[in-house]
């Protein structure tokens, strides 16, 4: 192709793209029908959206069909039932998310914390309660999976009591610098040591897109240690929308082949006016 073809050609490819932009912006604040089929159990986290009063934000849900919410702790338990919006990940035991059971200094206490809250869990209805591995600080993987393994056995006896699920939560190195848990496979290592259905990863699209990639693979291939999911789009951890790289149309079906019955949950940062209807643009692209 000659030069000045291929500026023209470029300039038309330009403006397309353009224009292609364009109306994803204007698309932001217009009510598209919203109707859920509900093949996906679906929630958000409530962090996301925390600028908003936690009973207008339950009442949204209900509007919307939504059933669930994440990262809320058991202060606001009694809140989410006179709205009957189920917790699908319980928060409230970690101490932190650089302190976790990859130390064992930490051990006393999240045993502690852990075996208290893990009774109040089943007691309100809810089963998923989230834990953290914690950071390095210059340990060895292998040594810090051992630990997480010593730590974690002396608490999943009472959550198969109770019938509640510890899940640890995979995140990058760019958000979460030097935090042991960063990938499938040590998640996965960890899932085997402790052989238990009541442990499982809480695996983040957001994080494990921008740690490892390779997405719909790693759910195929280790979707049955992988109890929770959380969405967001790469880069930015915004709207899952066309500003992003990620397709969650095909990663939600992904999901949904590997016969999960979980709960998928927008963790996105929104950056449209309308922070609702961002909320549900989210829902309609992962309802499959």
């Amino acid at each position: 192709m000659k030069r000045r073809n291929f500026i023209a050609t470029a300039a038309v490819g330009s403006a397309g793209l353009a224009s292609a932009s364009a109306m994803v912006s204007n698309n932001q604040g217009q009510s598209k029908e919203f109707k859920l089929k509900h093949n996906i159990n679906h929630s958000v986290c409530e962090w996301c959206f925390n600028d908003i009063p936690l009973e207008d934000f339950l009442k949204t849900l209900n509007e919307l069909g939504v059933k669930a919410i994440d990262l809320v702790g058991p202060d606001r338990w009694p809140i989410l039932k006179k709205y009957d919006i189920h917790c699908s990940m319980c928060n409230g035991a970690e101490i932190s998310l650089t302190e976790g059971w990859n130390n064992p200094k930490y051990h006393e206490q999240l045993i502690k914390n852990y075996t208290e809250m893990i009774p109040k869990v089943a007691e309100a209805g809810y089963t998923n309660l989230i834990c953290f591995s914690g950071n390095r600080d210059g340990m060895n993987d292998y040594v810090g999976l051992q630990n997480c393994v010593d730590g974690l056995s002396q608490i999943i006896p009472l959550a198969e009591k109770h019938g509640v699920v510890i899940q640890m939560e995979l995140f990058n190195q760019v958000n979460h610098p030097d935090y042991m848990c960063d990938n499938s496979l040590w998640g996965v290592e960890l899932c085997k040591h402790l052989g238990s259905d009541n442990f499982k990863l809480l695996f983040d699209i957001y994080h494990m897109q921008i740690q490892e990639g390779d997405i719909i693979r790693s759910i195929q291939n280790y979707h049955p240690y992988f109890g929770h999911y959380h969405t967001a789009g790469v880069p930015g951890r915004h709207e899952i929308d066309e500003t992003q790289e990620l397709y969650y149309p095909a990663i939600i079906k992904a999901i949904h082949d590997t016969g999960f019955t979980g709960y998928v949950a927008q963790e996105f940062i929104t950056t449209w006016d309308d922070k609702i209807e961002a909320l549900k643009d989210g829902f309609m692209r992962c309802d499959i």
